[in-house]
Parts: C-alpha cells; sequence; structure tokens
C-alpha cells in the first residue's frame, strides 16, 4: 500500500473512529474501500465551498454590500427566500432527470461551476454599477446560483449516501464546516487589520472573484470523486415524480413531521440578515465590523462543527431541538440588546449574536441533512431529498415579505415571532422517528 493512502487510511480510521474494523453500511463494498479517498475530497471540496459561502453570504456579506451600494433596504430582506426558494423549488424536477444517471457526481460539478460563473457576474456589478440596477442584478444572479445549488444538493446527497457510510455522514459534513470555518476566520483576520471604512469598493469585487474561483476548485475536486455506478431503475418523469412524492406525503407521518420541523428552524437564517442590518445601522459598524462578524462566523462554525457531527451521527433529531433552542437563547439577546448599560452597545457585545445565531444554523443544516440521508430509503433517496427542498422552497416562499413585520413593528417582535416558530420545531423534532 503507498504511503499516503496508508496515512489517508489512518487519518479516516482516527476522524472517524473506525479502529480495526471499517463498516459499510448502505453502501456497495467496492465503494467501501475507496471510501477514505472519497470523505477526504468530499472534505478539501466543503473547504472551497464552505469559505466561498461565507465569503458571499447572503445572510451577512450579500446584505453589507447593498447597503454600501446604496441599494433599497427591501431588497435584504429578500436574500434569504430568494436563495432557498431558487435552490429548492426546481429539485422535484431536477430529481427525476438525475435518476436516469448511473453515476451522479458531475451534476455537483456543473453546478458548481455556474455558481462560480454567477458570483464572477456580481462581482463585475459591484465593480460597475450601484443603487437599486446593481441590487436587483445581484438578487437576479443570486436566484441562478441558487439554482444550480439546488441541483448540486441533490446529487451532493445521493453521492454522499453512495460513497460514505452510515455513521459516518454526519462527522464528514463537520469536517466540511471546521474546514472552511478556519479559512473563513483567516479572511476575516485580513478584514480587521487591513481594511477600514474609507477602504475601495474593490475589496468586495475581490470578495466575490475568489469566491468564483474557489467553486471553479470545488467542481473539479468533486467530480475526482470515485463514485460506483448506481441504480438507474425506476426512471420517471417529472409528472410521475410529482405523483410519487404526493403519495410519500400522504402516507409517510413522520416524514410530514420532518418537513414540517424543517421549515419551522428556518427561522434561524431568516433572522441574520435583519441582525447585520442592525449592526450596521444602529451601531454604525464599519468594514471591520464586517471582518469581525466573518472572524466570528467562521471560529462559530469550526468550534461547533465537530461536535454538531458527532451528535448528528448519535440523534439528528435531537440535534434539531438542541439548535431550536440556541436559537431561540440568540433571539432573545438581540432582542434585549438595546435594554443593555450604554457601555455595552458597541459592536463586541453584539459579536456573540453571530456566533450563536451562525452556530445554530450549521448546527440545523448538519442535522437536517444528516437525518434526511439516513432516512430516506436508499432506492428513493434522491425523491425524498427533492421533494423536502421542493415544500421548503414553497414555504420560503411565503416568508418572503416577513421584513414586513419589522417594519410594521419593530425588529424585537419579528425576533419574537422567530422564537415562537423555533419553540414549536423543538416540540416536534423531539417526536420524530429514530434513524
Amino acid at each position: 500500500m503507498p504511503q499516503d493512502t496508508n496515512i489517508a487510511e489512518k487519518t479516516y480510521d482516527l476522524i472517524t473512529d473506525d479502529g480495526e474494523t471499517r463498516a459499510c453500511d448502505a453502501i456497495a463494498e467496492e465503494a467501501c474501500q475507496e471510501a477514505p479517498g472519497s470523505f477526504f475530497k468530499n472534505a478539501f471540496n466543503g473547504f472551497c465551498t464552505k469559505l466561498a459561502e461565507q465569503l458571499t453570504s447572503p445572510g451577512v456579506v450579500i446584505p453589507w454590500v447593498l447597503s454600501v451600494l446604496n441599494a433599497s433596504v427591501g431588497l435584504s430582506g429578500l436574500l434569504v427566500p430568494i436563495k432557498n426558494a431558487g435552490s429548492l423549488l426546481p429539485q422535484l424536477i431536477v430529481s427525476a432527470k438525475i435518476r436516469a444517471f448511473a453515476v451522479r457526481k458531475y451534476f455537483w460539478a456543473g453546478a458548481g461551476i455556474m455558481q462560480g460563473i454567477m458570483l464572477a457576474l456580481m462581482a463585475w456589478v459591484i465593480y460597475a454599477l450601484d443603487g437599486n440596477l446593481a441590487g436587483y442584478l445581484i438578487v437576479a444572479g443570486l436566484f441562478i446560483y441558487s439554482v444550480a445549488s439546488g441541483v448540486g444538493s441533490i446529487a451532493f446527497k445521493d453521492v454522499m449516501g453512495k460513497t460514505i457510510p452510515k455513521g459516518k455522514r454526519g462527522r464528514l459534513l463537520a469536517l466540511r464546516a471546521t474546514g472552511g470555518g478556519v479559512l473563513t476566520v483567516v479572511a476575516g483576520l485580513i478584514f480587521y487589520f487591513y481594511f477600514n471604512e474609507n477602504t475601495s469598493e474593490i475589496v468586495y469585487v475581490g470578495l466575490f472573484a475568489i469566491a468564483a474561483v474557489l467553486w471553479w476548485l470545488a467542481a473539479a475536486l468533486f467530480a475526482s470523486i470515485d463514485e460506483k455506478k448506481g441504480a438507474q431503475e425506476g426512471g420517471r418523469t417529472p409528472i410521475q415524480e410529482l405523483k410519487n412524492g404526493f403519495t410519500i406525503l400522504k402516507e409517510d407521518t413522520n416524514f410530514r413531521n420532518f418537513l414540517i420541523t424543517r421549515a419551522l428552524l428556518m427561522a434561524i437564517p431568516l433572522a441574520q440578515p435583519f441582525l447585520i442590518l442592525y449592526a450596521r445601522e444602529i451601531l454604525d459598524a464599519s468594514l471591520q465590523g464586517l471582518g469581525l462578524f466573518v472572524i466570528v462566523t467562521g471560529i462559530s462554525n469550526a468550534v461547533s462543527s465537530p461536535f454538531w457531527g458527532k451528535f448528528a451521527d448519535k440523534s439528528s433529531r435531537g440535534l434539531m431541538a438542541v439548535v431550536a433552542v440556541l436559537g431561540i437563547v440568540t433571539c432573545l439577546y438581540a432582542a434585549f440588546f438595546e435594554q443593555l448599560p450604554d457601555s455595552w452597545q458597541h459592536i463586541y457585545a453584539y459579536a456573540p449574536v453571530f456566533f450563536l445565531i451562525v452556530m445554530a444554523h450549521g448546527g440545523a443544516r448538519l442535522s437536517r441533512k444528516t437525518y434526511l440521508v439516513d432516512y430516506a430509503p436508499k432506492k428513493e433517496r434522491p425523491l425524498y431529498v427533492s421533494l423536502a427542498n421542493t415544500v421548503i422552497g414553497i414555504f420560503t416562499i411565503l416568508t418572503a415579505g416577513i421584513g414586513i413585520i419589522a417594519e410594521a413593528f419593530s425588529l424585537q417582535v419579528l425576533l419574537y415571532f422567530l422564537m415562537a416558530m423555533l419553540l414549536v420545531a423543538i416540540v416536534l423534532s423531539i417526536q420524530l422517528k429514530k434513524t
């Protein structure tokens, strides 16, 4: 055995606690032999995508950029719904097409290339335009970016299910997030120490350009995963896929409860753009403030992801309940922030809000991904994934106007509404079946 392969095997065993016996549940034996290679290619792919996502985050960076470009505040409220609707709604149709291909990794690779192209175009918009025109084009680019993300999402879960053993998937997702988190901290430190409020907009252009390159590198890594051919039988037209999806929704009560729980956990990402706007407008935060939030985001992912990964492998439904509680605590702190003494009214006292909300968001994403991959029947995994994402996409459209609550009442009222959603999510999550 080559030395580098031996090192990869030992590192894989250390990370996944495999010990001397590697058990491959629910994947072919030949795929099990390639599990360490697939594991690390997938992980390095995640390092690239997680850093790219944080550098151009719709919850942190893009709202900041829109405010710098003097775009309408209302556009920031559309970012998370647009991103989620674009990535989730088309998936039920796309999954019917993916089923016809024995090797599905190239769907993710193609999607990654398209996401890079969209970010490169956004970089040009930031450089050449401003005002609402720039805002509308960035939102439009984000929508196309998100549709590509949706295609990749189906392929990712299916390839992971074919190449990574059950019980190791949560650790893989955690390693992806941790590596991306460490790199994000480095990027945030550069922002914090080398840029200020007088820094040219070219900085933001550079952010989006770097993110585009990261997506292209990630596409190459994912395409190199040694994915064995999968089943092609059962190919269905989009209409047949829709009919089967409705049958699952009607007959699988636990799956319906999972979808409701996942929808309610959307309260966590929905809060993020409003929290960043509050920091910029009320606390008058500078570009260094953005750097601080990027640092906090990276640290939060790096610190929490390993713990979340092991937690998800043991009980992904339990993790859903825990992150919902964490989301409530975070929203409470933000809601009462203005009641703190004047000496506390600064960006450093506000930073824990982003540390906790990012931690909760990471745990929510990891828990529902792990639960869905483990719960869905192997042959119908693409349908379950796409069905779940389509339903959540519809729910996301309904939340597009959630900013009206803050405008009509206050940010505090909006936060209380989101906390109520999370409270119901706790109740439902603990009732889900074990996987």
